[in-house]
């Protein structure tokens, strides 16, 4: 069977990204591998052995078109409400809280928070599907 190991995302720059991610996530840097033309940079905490891969394509200074196709990663965290609020006295500007029911049951409770790139997250609370 195949194993979801990392998903890939575009950054202009390497510090402010891995800034963000590291305040926002709790994500650090579990390797940086440097080529001549861009660096792969593996972003990763102990809660899952998934990584984000950030890669900086050297002299690029033109911000990335993220075009219709992409969505969203997603996170599970225990407490989305207190999240919210950390992030917000972080100045990372999160959206408001959402939540969505089905047939009268919570489905999702979630907000959403955009990186320095403009790449979107989704923060879900560990409920039903999202543990």
């Amino acid at each position: 069977m195949a194993k979801m190991i990392h998903s890939m995302i575009r950054v202009l720059d390497e510090a402010r990204s891995v800034d963000f991610y590291s305040k926002a996530f709790g994500l650090s840097v579990a390797d940086r591998v440097d080529f001549d033309t861009f660096t792969l940079i593996y972003l990763s905490n102990a809660e899952t052995g998934f990584e984000l891969e950030l890669t900086v394509n050297k002299g690029r200074i033109e911000p990335y078109d993220l075009g219709k196709g992409y969505g969203h990663l997603a996170v599970s965290v225990e407490e989305v409400a207190i999240e919210r609020e950390r992030m917000v006295r972080l100045g990372l500007k999160p959206s408001e809280l959402v939540e969505l029911n089905r047939d009268g049951k919570l489905f999702g409770l979630f907000f959403f928070i955009s990186d320095p790139d403009g790449y979107k997250i989704e923060v879900l609370q560990r409920h039903g599907r999202f543990l």
